[in-house]
């Protein structure tokens, strides 16, 4: 078996301009190697007093007890703005309640069983996109991803030449987007603009006019009776419970950005790395592939299978969740403390900023054993409850938990076992992959892996 790879760590002490200019490339190599022991790290600057909690006891006052005393940083807000406006990823207060009163409802169980067909029409096209040979998966993940996105928000293949255009907008605004912006580290003034790159502001531009020409025409279909009953439609015709008025246009643009990123994105970067962890542990893969098979009367019929087949894949959900804990797609998690606080003995005044990393957090030396190796079969053992609960945190926890873990889980666990129907996947010698962090937990150079298809016998 391939220990699955990791970062390179700078030292513990480096001087104030390494530490930046080693951030602005990527945020993992930039911590040191201590943090997967430490239960606590401090960095207190003139301009930035930040936190890095490293314990469940921490944890869970941050995202569960107190979420409120524990806002969402205003810092990181000011990067993303720029595409994702007033979404729901980034308010706090009584914006973010009223927006999560009217999205949750078209995520809960009974929403997600009816975006089952959609979701399977895109895992058939992602296994026939596949070609044997040396593939860069993250690319073809981020395609089967927004493929998901837009069948299921919006009734729409990614084919369609709107949804190409966000596609591949979005692909260029993460080549372009900063990691580090000026606001993350020095409070500026709300009338001072955040700084970005022409590229960045052209392309996050791009991106919103073309969501905004789906949603208005969306609202067109909705007022003529003629829309499909899809997410976005949910959504944009749930009312407030508490004030009864809908998204206007402005709005649903926001949470379309939002369900982009976060549903296209972090979906592709996770399934990406599942199938680098699958390629490397090839007898697991047959144990995988074995529970694929469950597919195959559907597939020969060409018909839909039940959202409760999802039910037959129980390991390949464990690796799943094993994927997410070695490689979460958001790497860290940033609040912001509205009073004076004291953790272990140290003094946070307001606005201090508080870092929660579902990356250490699920590699911590003290709270998992053997962090850093790939044993999906953890997830079997009654004796990792607790683990799974305090520190498996790649959809955040609390009332700020993602409101679409379950349609992330489901889609990802049909995609695998799709692909794993057809494909058989290995790794290329030498061409191991560098986890790295921009907007995402993605490689340096891409992952690229050798596919063949896979026997009908096999």
């Amino acid at each position: 078996m391939t220990r699955p790879p990791m970062p390179a760590h700078r030292p513990n002490k480096v001087p104030l301009w390494r530490h930046l200019a080693l951030f602005r490339r990527d945020i993992l190599s930039t911590q040191p190697a201590r943090l997967y022991r430490a239960k606590m790290a401090e960095v207190k600057l003139p301009f930035l007093h930040s936190v890095m909690v490293n314990t469940p006891d921490l944890v869970r006052l941050v995202l569960q007890e107190r979420p409120r005393d524990f806002p969402k940083s205003e810092r990181v807000r000011e990067g993303l703005r720029l595409l994702l406006g007033n979404s729901v990823f980034v308010t706090n207060g009584p914006v973010w309640e009223r927006q999560r009163r009217i999205i949750d409802p078209a995520f809960e169980g009974g929403r997600l069983h009816k975006t089952f067909p959609a979701m399977w029409q895109a895992a058939q096209a992602s296994a026939a996109r596949l070609q044997p040979g040396e593939v860069e998966i993250e690319e073809a993940m981020s395609h089967a991803a927004a493929d998901v996105i837009f069948r299921t928000l919006f009734s729409v293949p990614i084919e369609d030449q709107t949804a190409a255009q966000v596609y591949r907008a979005f692909r260029a605004h993460q080549r372009s987007a900063p990691i580090l912006n000026l606001a993350a580290l020095i409070p500026l003034p709300r009338w001072v603009p955040p700084i970005f790159p022409r590229q960045t502001r052209e392309t996050a531009a791009r991106i919103r006019a073309l969501i905004t020409e789906m949603t208005a025409a969306r609202m067109e279909d909705i007022r003529t009776g003629r829309a499909p009953d899809d997410l976005a439609t949910k959504i944009m015709t749930t009312p407030d419970p508490e004030t009864g008025i809908c998204f206007d246009t402005e709005e649903m643009v926001d949470q379309v950005a939002i369900f982009f990123l976060a549903g296209h994105e972090t979906s592709a970067s996770a399934l990406a790395w599942t199938l680098y962890l699958i390629a490397t542990h090839r007898d697991w893969q047959a144990r995988l592939a074995a529970e694929a098979r469950a597919l195959s009367p559907y597939i020969a019929k060409g018909t839909t299978p039940e959202f409760a087949v999802l039910r037959q894949f129980p390991l390949i959900r464990d690796t799943f969740r094993e994927a997410l804990r070695l490689y979460p797609p958001v790497p860290m998690l940033v609040r912001e403390t509205t009073r004076t606080e004291e953790f272990r003995s140290r003094k946070l005044g307001v606005g201090a900023q508080v870092i929660i990393s579902p990356w250490h957090m699920g590699r911590h030396e003290d709270i998992w054993p053997d962090p850093h190796e790939f044993r999906p079969e953890r997830w079997q053992k009654a004796a990792n409850k607790p683990r799974q609960r305090d520190a498996f945190l790649p959809f955040s926890a609390g009332p700020r938990v993602c409101t679409g873990a379950g349609f992330a889980m489901a889609e990802a666990v049909l995609i695998l076992a799709r692909l794993l129907h057809d494909w058989q996947f290995r790794a290329i010698a030498g061409r191991d992959p560098v986890p790295m962090a921009q907007m995402t937990v993605r490689a340096r150079d891409g992952i690229w892996l050798e596919l063949r298809r896979r026997p009908p016998a096999d």
